[in-house]
């Protein structure tokens, strides 16, 4: 899966990678210190928020929990189309 911005995809991917290998050769054997991939993951960050910003996407949208509530099946303001 790409990332939000594709100037991130390389730094995600490397992420996913760094993560992957973390969980599956120290997480499982009870090692939980998780900062190999962290100097990654704040790069990786850092673009993403500024790809969000880019796209207008405001980081308080992204945590709205929107399922099961009235918001679910309304039409975003952004997306609504001027009678």
């Amino acid at each position: 899966m790409n990332s939000i911005g594709a100037e991130c995809t390389d730094l995600k991917r490397q992420y996913d990678e760094c993560f992957n290998s973390w969980f599956s050769e120290q997480f499982l054997k009870g090692k939980t210190d998780d900062s190999a991939c962290a100097n990654i993951f704040k790069h990786y960050q850092v673009c993403v928020k500024n790809a969000m910003k880019e796209q207008n996407i405001e980081f308080k949208d992204i945590e709205k929990d929107i399922l099961g509530s009235d918001e679910e099946c309304k039409i975003p303001p952004k997306m609504e189309k001027p009678s």
